[in-house]
């Protein structure tokens, strides 16, 4: 399971370390596309095939169905973590979740997120854990 937060920098060519607890389970070659909330998803090679299956059962005839797959194939991308330990985030991806030097990667169980720095922080204050757990008993949770 993916999980933990992790604080690295993006090198001169938009270049990022994987962190060491994280690359067994995403795999040497992975998957990252713009995400939600303005970071990037990255999953492994099996998660990103489930989620693909997910994206093709949607109906074509729905405009948000549609849009959704847009959003999520336009912008993915294969990555591969070289020796050293790092993948190349390609441009337009660095620019769609505003990666700049700073960026945290958090996992969150089947996927990875990968976050400009500042931008997780806003994001993680604005989290209320109680609103959420109140909301949790509608999922069975």
């Amino acid at each position: 399971m993916l999980m933990g937060e992790y604080e690295h920098s993006l090198d001169a060519k938009g270049r990022l370390i994987m962190p060491a607890k994280l690359r067994q389970d995403i795999g040497e070659k992975f998957v990252i596309t713009k995400g939600l909330d303005g970071c990037l998803f990255a999953f492994s090679q099996e998660e990103w095939l489930n989620f693909e299956t997910k994206l093709k059962s949607l109906p074509l005839s729905d405009k948000n169905a549609r849009n959704f797959v847009r959003f999520f194939l336009s912008g993915a991308t294969e990555c591969e973590i070289d020796k050293q330990g790092r993948f190349l985030i390609p441009n337009n991806l660095r620019l769609a979740a505003e990666l700049e030097k700073e960026v945290i990667i958090i996992g969150v169980g089947t996927r990875l997120e990968i976050w400009n720095k500042d931008n997780w922080q806003k994001c993680d204050e604005n989290i209320s854990v109680d609103e959420i757990a109140e909301n949790m008993t509608m999922l069975g949770i």
